[in-house]
């Protein structure tokens, strides 16, 4: 039963819950029986296509809500270990305070470095904290301190840390082997280490040089059938006294790839201008994605702005192509009146590192479908 309480039931940006939740049966009982067993897990995908998603889902079933302390800290904007200290304290602190639970009461016992980030509420006068960088002093001691009050718990903790990856570009050097050791002395707390760069990923799990090798089992994440995701949407529309064709959905499924947050974005933009009582039809998809990228202009023109002029060269070549396999060959530098073969790397390169490009098995494409879109609207 799908309950009429969201205006719009295509959800972004937020925790789904249960009733708006499209499939992932199969991944959400892989990931449980995983963490039920006392594995580790790297969650491996693209960007966008619902890892965060899944594990928000995993988190709210049963068996995890009733058996364990849930906790998701993203790395994506982090650059050294203070700011993951400061993240995974507040976001243990601010978890279990809504619950009421004497754990609560030991986190200011047990990790004593932060004292200088405690407080008092106001209103309250209970014990509070809001860590900022500065309150990390020595950030190994302080995650140290957070792992031993994650094992001395009354249930087992549950932790899952979103595009993983970005360890490797810390400003400290030795952070994978610190984390890895911290991490192999706990016998109680599990983690779920969710990354989007493939290659990044495999190399930190599956290089015996890497201290994280063999130290979590891999699962990847796929698209959701088309099948499954067409009846998931006529379903919500009709829920709300609407139609959808299925031509609607299998356009906007095969447009974005099945990649899920475009998909999902484009459904909630038919369905806001669907009337009730109404029917999406076909010829509403272009008014739909005109009123996308309307709203995400600003947006792209200002990471435009950002870019070297080699670097806007090669993206508008990229968007062009759709997917570009040979970027750096004769042929592609003299179609799209490019530079050097180097100056090219160098810009690809610089695009790549700043994930506005991103290398898959059909070539390089540029990330952002709807900035692709964009991209090629401005030729």
């Amino acid at each position: 039963m799908i309950s009429r309480r969201y205006t719009n039931p295509f959800i972004l940006g937020k925790k789904i819950p249960e009733e708006l939740f499209c499939d992932r049966n199969e991944e959400t009982r892989t990931l449980i029986k995983q963490i039920r067993n006392g594995r580790n897990v790297a969650l491996v995908s693209p960007r966008r296509l619902g890892k965060s998603g899944l594990i928000h889902h995993c988190f709210a079933q049963e068996e995890i809500v009733d058996n364990y302390y849930t906790f998701y800290i993203d790395l994506y904007a982090t650059s050294s270990l203070k700011e993951l200290v400061a993240l995974l304290g507040n976001e243990i602190y601010r978890s279990l305070k809504s619950r009421q639970s004497k754990f609560v009461e030991k986190f200011f016992a047990m990790v004593q470095s932060l004292r200088l980030g405690f407080s008092i509420d106001s209103m309250t006068g209970n014990p509070t904290i809001d860590l900022g960088i500065g309150e990390i002093q020595v950030p190994e001691t302080t995650l140290f301190e957070i792992f031993q009050y994650l094992e001395a718990a009354d249930k087992p903790c549950l932790v899952a840390i979103d595009e993983f990856q970005q360890i490797g570009a810390y400003s400290e050097k030795n952070v994978e082997a610190l984390l890895r050791t911290y991490i192999q002395r706990c016998s109680t707390t599990s983690f779920i280490f969710s990354g989007s760069k493939r290659h990044v990923m495999s190399n930190m799990f599956n290089s015996p040089s890497k201290p994280f090798y063999q130290s979590a089992i891999t699962m990847g994440l796929s698209t959701i059938p088309l099948s499954t995701y067409e009846a998931f949407a006529i379903r919500l529309f009709k829920a709300y006294d609407k139609e959808i064709d299925s031509e609607v959905v299998q356009m906007v499924y095969d447009c974005f790839e099945g990649y899920t947050w475009f998909v999902q974005m484009m459904m909630n933009e038919l369905f806001s201008i669907t009337d009730k009582g109404g029917r999406c039809t076909a010829d509403m998809i272009p008014s739909a994605e005109r009123n996308i990228l309307s709203l995400q202009e600003s947006s792209y023109e200002s990471t435009m702005h950002m870019l070297s002029v080699k670097q806007k060269q090669v993206l508008h070549a990229i968007a062009t192509e759709g997917y570009a396999r040979t970027v750096t060959s004769g042929a592609f530098i003299k179609k799209h009146h490019l530079v050097s073969p180097s100056s090219l790397q160098t810009a690809l390169t610089a695009l790549i590192d700043k994930t506005i490009v991103v290398l898959t098995d059909k070539g390089y494409r540029i990330e952002d479908f709807f900035f692709a879109r964009w991209l090629r609207s401005t030729l």
